[in-house]
């Protein structure tokens, strides 16, 4: 396969393609976000992601399947033990996650509980798996007259915190999260510990853009690792340095106000000099509509992310590439589980990319064996061996 000079990789974080084979072992038996979104909104206009052959791997009212696609087109199944943003990510990066994070339906025991308030010097309220948005409808009150931690889970392998950012400094909440990290790792483990800073009164809280998320380190070197271990360059943009812990990063864009702000940030990242791979998440999809079941939301960011392709698109080089994918679904017309085992979409342009149909991938791990091989000449058995 010939070289490449730099991959611009964009997850639509939870932009699922229909249920995998095995959804049914995650409640996730009828889960389709493309599709359901489409069919609840009347229809999706997506005219460059058509063109790229998004048409042909579900069906997607208003989206038309295309055998003159300008792009390389697939889908991917997940092969580790489980659908959340880490092992999603990981997977991306050619990392399988054999056995997966536990989740904590009924909360943390009292033990984690009880250090979190030692170690911090604040008490603990909820300690349930919640809403983002109700949990402060619920405890945002009490939260600021108590000043404790609104402490919550959800369907994921994550404890999240929320504070009053009026009341309780960003900078505390940070370090308690930092502690509430290193308190899971001896006692419950979670993917990642989320700082969740909210503003407002009563009746009207909202969560600000200073989330931060915790991180464990991957369990082993990825491809982010090995690309930049030759020398290369690895832009992160979005969480994507949160998502890793910053191992295999050269570079980060920091964590995202808006999927605008990661598109306007990845043009950037473009516009400059650099050499490998350009890593983004665009978390909207799955923070503002797949979690809070807003098709409609949901619907309009997928056309706004589809109309800034064509730029995207020119801001590239002869010797440049553009992959468009997922990390699981989050399928908001879903009556089960917040996210989905789903297939994620696999979507190539650039100027030398060969028109193709890249089949069905039995891993995630097929497009870091790609971009490994496109970056440092390496010849992995599982890449899309006719791209280029």
């Amino acid at each position: 396969m010939d070289k490449i000079d730099r991959v611009t990789l964009i997850v639509l974080d939870s932009a699922g393609v229909g249920e995998l084979p095995d959804a049914d072992k995650f409640g996730d038996v009828g889960s389709n976000t493309f599709g359901h979104i489409a069919e609840s909104c009347g229809g999706l206009n997506l005219p460059n992601m058509e063109k790229l052959g998004l048409g042909n791997l579900t069906n997607i009212l208003g989206v038309k399947p295309t055998t003159d696609t300008t792009g390389a087109y697939g889908k991917a199944m997940e092969k580790s033990k489980g659908k959340d943003t880490t092992v999603g990510h990981w997977e991306l990066a050619g990392l399988v996650k054999e056995t997966p994070f536990p989740s904590y339906p009924n909360g943390f025991s009292d033990k984690v509980l009880q250090e979190l308030e030692k170690r911090t010097g604040r008490g603990v309220l909820c300690n349930l798996p919640y809403s983002g948005t109700k949990v402060l409808d619920d405890y945002g009150e009490e939260q600021k007259n108590s000043g404790k931690w609104i402490v919550y889970t959800s369907a994921d392998p994550v404890i999240q915190i929320a504070a009053h950012e009026e009341q309780i400094p960003l900078k505390e909440l940070y370090k308690a999260c930092e502690i509430a990290l290193e308190i899971c790792n001896e006692l419950s483990p979670v993917a990642r510990v989320i700082a969740r800073p909210y503003i407002g009164e009563k009746g009207n809280y909202t969560r600000t853009a200073n989330r931060h998320d915790y991180a464990i380190k991957p369990d082993s070197p990825t491809a982010l690792n090995r690309i930049k271990d030759s020398g290369l360059d690895v832009v992160a943009i979005g969480k994507i340095n949160d998502i890793f812990c910053g191992e295999g990063i050269t570079e980060t864009k920091g964590t995202n106000k808006s999927n605008l702000d990661g598109i306007q940030k990845t043009l950037s990242a473009l516009k400059e000099d650099t050499k490998g791979l350009i890593f983004t998440n665009l978390v909207d999809f799955d923070m503002l509509y797949g979690h809070r079941r807003d098709p409609l939301g949901y619907k309009k960011a997928l056309e706004e992310f589809d109309s800034y392709i064509p730029e995207i698109l020119s801001n590239m080089g002869e010797s440049e590439l553009l992959i468009i994918t997922a990390d699981h679904g989050c399928d908001p017309t879903f009556a089960g589980s917040d996210h989905t085992r789903e297939y994620i979409p696999v979507l190539v342009a650039g100027k030398n990319v060969k028109p193709s149909n890249l089949g069905v991938r039995e891993s995630f791990t097929d497009i870091a064996s790609t971009i490994e091989n496109l970056l440092l000449g390496t010849d992995l058995d599982n890449s899309f061996s006719t791209l280029i």
